[in-house]
């Protein structure tokens, strides 16, 4: 440590003592070591970028160039050392192309006396190749052809592993890879995965990599076997080894089924998902990338599934590197459209570090998150679960915002709020006729924007207070009971709702089967409405006139409720004198347990209503022609009277 500092500390003082120009001036002197004491110094200055940028501007490329001359290996080997440096910086590049340095490499490397030099040489051709102009000047020299007699006659590893990653800088447009591929590189490239020597596999696995964004290459590679022995190399030691064959197995199952199929054949996803606990977050962003890619397949995502692969997902959600979590959240999107994928997540403890992602301002990243959340939306516990660590809140703020609102965060909040109705009730005020309340379905009351619903277990364990109550669904024991008569219910033994209790609500289990019995054998559709309108208004204390609502002893019922149970959730069938909001929950929800169709509409001030359809003959036109229409049923003055959306009657009974 003290030695780089001392070196350091060198460096800034020849820099700031202005010593680099005198420097180059001595590379023209006539004593050899002289030249190579000097070429030592700048080979260490030109480390940092702004010696680089220096030693072209200075006009040190040309005396450089000119050394290459010289009779001394050492003075030879220190100039490409130091031109490898140099030609990184794009304008030192084009004064090199202009001083015909690509000319004095290819006769470097053309002249097997110069063998030990090839490698340097070839290092220095690679950085060149980044230009276009160079990359038409060595088509033009027979450089292509030359590269490829150092990759199929090599002197040493090191040289052909050179002229591999030459050719990689090659493939980097389009146009220089149609003209590999008619000169059939593949082949060769399959051959050289095959070499001993890591540096060669790795350079080979990058020049695959380019290759691939060739389509008929890609399909190529793959009949000729690279995909096998790429797979093979994830079982290397060398790090870097396999982040160079992750890359080039995600780049070759890139919208391609068939690499994807034979990846899988070659054991491939055992391997790769055996990448996702490395040390490089490279190599495990390449490896999650392809098994998205492969995931896309049934078959081979249910072998995915079957080897800990989403454990190992729910961890890399945790990362702190961008593109591991873009990748990750796109493959957990391919992989949790399965039932068993969705619960290894929730298992897995994913839910809330993906929640978390949510707060991401990075674009991709968050479109991915919203997606795996829109899937996972799906099995009801996991919504509940992430609206309980504040999926809903925060895709709220994100759909206020003109910068982070997109259709995926839209989707997002609409599959979550569509998994679970209780949440969606009370931040939307309605329910669609395709919304069917049923079992554990609970109205906690109208939520503001940006509020937490709580869950009903969590309603269930506050002290009773003076708010609303909490409504309690559950229709799901199916088992006979004997019926019990109104007074029974009402008056039997006060104690806590326990979740037995609330999942024992035997009224309202029993006005399911009620109207299940008598609604159902009727055959005309308005009379359905009309007689579950009935029942329901019966079951809730009758008929109330308008003038004598106030009159209604509802309140105090309720109160008693909640002092019987000891708890502020009170289930439905226990309320036998309900107003507008706990009759149109219990129409709701009688209506879905019998396959009737109707919508939820809350109101202010404890009103709410349904809304149903019924064809009308329109009498202007032919009798059979008929059109939809809308209706407002009303359970509380004219039970079974239906109000024709929009008419004066409706908007009274929706607003008095």
């Amino acid at each position: 440590m003290q030695f780089l500092q001392s070196l350091t500390s060198c460096h800034l003082k020849i820099s700031d003592n202005k010593g680099l120009p005198p420097l180059i001036q001595l590379l023209s002197s006539p004593d050899p070591d002289v030249k190579k004491n000097s070429l030592e110094i700048i080979f260490n200055l030109v480390q940092d970028y702004q010696s680089r940028v220096a030693v072209h501007e200075l006009g040190g490329i040309p005396p450089l160039l000119e050394l290459l001359k010289s009779d001394f290996p050492v003075i030879q080997h220190l100039v490409l050392r130091i031109l490898q440096n140099v030609t990184i910086d794009e304008d030192s590049r084009n004064t090199f192309r202009e001083e015909q340095g690509f000319e004095k490499l290819m006769d470097i490397l053309s002249n097997i006396e110069f063998s030990d030099l090839h490698a340097e040489a070839l290092q220095v051709v690679a950085n060149c190749l980044s230009d276009s102009e160079s990359l038409h000047l060595i088509q033009e020299d027979g450089g292509l052809t030359k590269l490829m007699e150092f990759i199929l006659n090599p002197s040493t590893p090191e040289i052909q592993s050179s002229a591999v990653k030459c050719i990689t800088r090659v493939a980097q447009s389009s146009e220089n890879r149609g003209l590999l591929h008619k000169q059939n590189i593949e082949k060769v490239l399959v051959e050289l995965l095959s070499v001993c020597d890591v540096s060669v596999q790795t350079s080979t696995c990058q020049a695959v990599f380019a290759m691939s964004f060739h389509h008929a290459s890609k399909d190529s590679l793959r009949d000729m076997g690279a995909i096998p022995a790429v797979v093979q190399l994830l079982n290397d030691e060398s790090l870097i080894l396999r982040e160079a064959a992750t890359q080039a197995l995600c780049s070759l199952t890139d919208s391609n089924t068939l690499n994807a199929r034979a990846v899988y054949e070659a054991g491939g996803h055992e391997l790769l998902v055996q990448q996702l606990s490395g040390s490089s977050p490279r190599m495990v962003a390449n490896s999650v990338a392809t098994l998205a890619n492969m995931a896309e397949q049934e078959v081979i995502r249910c072998s995915i599934l079957s080897h800990g692969t989403v454990q190992a997902l729910a961890e890399l959600l945790k990362s702190t590197n961008t593109q591991v979590l873009v990748n990750t959240t796109h493959c957990l999107a391919e992989l949790t459209c399965d039932t068993e994928a969705r619960a290894q997540l929730h298992r897995a403890g994913g839910l809330q570090p993906l929640v978390n992602l949510l707060h991401t301002h990075h674009r991709d990243l968050l479109h991915n998150a919203c997606m795996v959340v829109s899937v996972c939306a799906s099995d009801r516990t996991i919504s509940v679960e992430m609206c309980k660590f504040g999926a809903l809140e925060i895709l709220q703020e994100i759909n206020k915002s003109v910068n982070r609102r997109s259709s995926f965060s839209e989707l997002a909040m609409i599959s979550l709020l569509n998994s679970n109705l209780s949440v969606k009730y009370s931040l939307t005020g309605f329910l669609t006729s395709t919304d069917n309340i049923s079992e554990g379905f609970y109205d906690a009351g109208k939520a503001c924007a940006g509020q937490r619903i709580l869950t009903l277990e969590e309603l269930s364990e506050q002290p009773v207070n003076q708010h609303r109550p909490v409504i309690f669904i559950n229709t799901a024991t199916s088992a006979e009971k004997k019926e019990e008569d109104d007074r029974q219910v009402e008056e039997a033994q006060p104690e806590p709702l326990t979740k037995k209790k609330m999942m024992d609500d035997v009224s309202l289990q029993l006005l399911a089967k009620k109207a299940k019995e008598s609604i159902l054998q009727l055959n005309d559709e308005q009379e359905q409405y009309a007689a579950l309108a009935r029942l329901v208004s019966s079951a809730m204390g009758g008929a109330v006139k308008m003038e004598k609502l106030h009159e209604f002893p509802w309140v105090l019922h309720i109160s008693k409720l909640k002092f019987k149970f000891q708890s502020n959730v009170v289930p439905l069938g226990f309320i036998r004198k309900g107003i507008y909001c706990h009759r149109a929950l219990l129409f709701k929800c009688l209506a879905d347990c019998i396959g009737l169709s109707c919508t939820l509409v809350r109101g202010e001030y404890n009103r709410a209503w349904n809304e149903v359809i019924l064809f009308d003959e329109n009498p202007s036109r032919n009798r059979n022609w008929s059109q939809p229409c809308r209706y407002i049923v009303d359970l509380m003055h004219l039970p079974g009277s239906l109000l024709k959306a929009k008419s004066p009657a409706a908007e009274l009974y929706q607003t008095i």
